[in-house]
């Protein structure tokens, strides 16, 4: 297993993380206010703020725990048809262990439930993509 580029796929997960996020929000119209909906179980704005240093500090080491994994799973060939299909079965698992995990547990509606499935399969396919182009063995 290569490290640093482990490392510097996590990186490029990392970004692509946030980004795809970034424009998840800007093309699922609605998805900020879906939030809104629910203050009691959502932060707002202020308190996202706060806590968002934190977050991204763990995003980045969840990320990089998903990077060794690749590494050790890597079989050769295209990077982005093995970082799609990585991604993709990050996407899957986080539909059912966060997405409808959540609308299980909290007072949450089917809107917000699909919108958000959509965002982050997104996000995940995003990142198993960026890690499959940047990591070589």
């Amino acid at each position: 297993m290569n490290y640093l580029s482990v490392f510097l796929a996590a990186l490029g997960g990392f970004v692509a993380y946030f980004g795809s996020g970034g424009i998840m929000f800007m093309l699922l119209s609605g998805l900020k206010q879906e939030f809104a909906k629910y203050p009691a179980v959502y932060r707002g704005h202020e308190g996202i703020m706060k806590t968002m240093p934190f977050g991204m500090a763990t995003m980045f080491v969840s990320i990089l725990v998903l990077a060794v994994l690749y590494a050790m799973t890597y079989r050769g060939g295209s990077g982005l048809v093995q970082g799609a299909e990585f991604g993709a079965l990050i996407g899957v698992f986080v539909l059912g262990a966060f997405v409808v995990h959540n609308w299980v547990n909290l007072n949450i509606g089917a809107k917000l439930t699909i919108q958000s499935g959509i965002a982050y399969f997104i996000e995940w396919l995003a990142v198993g993509i960026v890690i499959g182009l940047i990591y070589r063995a």
